[in-house]
């Protein structure tokens, strides 16, 4: 399976989720359609079918993608553990 990119993913997960915090009733009909949107994507995103699924799906990647991003991350100057 395809995995999304980690910055189309955390996008998807972040909007889906501003989007079901919002409590604005006059652009509630507006939101609930762009976050069946997003859930639809998130679950296709992610292999799965239900966007509660999808989200910790999508967390698990994220998860895992910046953890092996910093393991095969070079040092530099500004890393604490590089000592001059």
């Amino acid at each position: 399976m395809l995995m999304p990119h980690p910055a189309v993913l955390r996008r998807l997960v972040d909007e889906y989720e501003a989007l079901t915090r919002s409590g604005s009733t006059e652009e509630q009909a507006q939101a609930q359609a762009q976050a069946r949107d997003l859930a639809y994507t998130l679950c296709v995103s992610t292999g799965t079918r239900d966007v509660r699924h999808a989200l910790e799906t999508a967390r698990q990647w994220l998860e895992a993608a910046s953890a092996s991003d910093a393991a095969i991350r070079p040092p530099t100057d500004r890393d604490p553990h590089v000592y001059a």
